[in-house]
């Protein structure tokens, strides 16, 4: 990476900041994710070492040694692990957990601080929900039973329809986040994960998004803009019965 870096390196290299390297970081722990997703060990084992080039990449702009990096994460793993590392004696991960915070506070000085700090502002909003609402329900902040994190789902989308329905737009759109928010709480509060549960959704809907197009663009040289609804739909549905 240095010499990567160097005044007679790469060009490319060379022009970049942290700031030019969020997007790649984001990316490239995207496809570590559909590495692990697809289960090919060689594809993950290639996209790990992308990653790592990341990591390895913001030290070196940073000017971070990261001899530095890796003692300071061995260290913290250390510390918040006194039940394997010292005498501490846990009965289960929820204690872990409590453990894991309470180390985090110790190392703070104690200071006062939200249960939902640190959670980052740039995560997806739904990876950021799922990630408030877990941080919440840590302390103990989370719906007594799935009927009323249930009955909560509904209230908000009946309360998206009156905003609706008086044609406040802005007021419909907080109602929505609301509604979204509320089957994220919902569906961890029912044992689902949100985020698995939507990407297999999306998956879904471009397999048979795909054969739809397939049948009436590839087969019947027609386009989605011009085929009828009543075509759309039956195309559809033919492809939903083929999975």
């Amino acid at each position: 990476m240095r010499r990567l870096l160097a005044p007679d390196g790469c060009p490319w290299d060379r022009e970049q900041t942290l700031e030019t390297l969020k997007g790649y970081l984001l990316e490239e722990c995207y496809e570590v994710i559909d590495a692990i997703d697809a289960g090919d060990k060689h594809e993950h084992e290639e996209e790990l070492g992308d990653l790592l080039f990341q990591i390895v990449f913001q030290s070196a702009l940073a000017d971070i040694e990261m001899a530095g990096v890796i003692t300071a994460i061995g260290d913290k793993l250390i510390r918040r692990h006194p039940h394997v590392f010292g005498e501490l004696e846990v009965e289960d991960s929820d204690e872990v957990l409590q453990n894991w915070e309470r180390i985090k506070a110790t190392e703070r000085g104690g200071s006062a601080r939200s249960a939902l700090a640190g959670v980052p502002r740039a995560m997806p909003p739904l990876a950021r929900a799922n990630q408030l609402l877990v941080r919440a329900e840590r302390v103990g902040f989370r719906w007594p039973d799935d009927e009323m994190a249930r009955e909560k789902v509904d209230e908000e989308l009946r309360e998206l329809d009156e905003a609706r329905g008086r044609g406040d737009v802005a007021h419909a759109e907080a109602e929505l986040g609301d509604a979204l928010f509320a089957l994220v709480s919902f569906g961890r509060r029912a044992g689902l994960d949100p985020e698995r549960a939507l990407a297999s959704s999306a998956a879904r809907f471009q397999r048979r998004f795909t054969a739809v197009e397939r049948e009436i663009v590839v087969e019947g040289g027609g386009s989605i803009a011009e085929a009828s609804d009543d075509a759309l739909f039956s195309a559809w549905e033919r492809a939903k019965a083929r999975e």
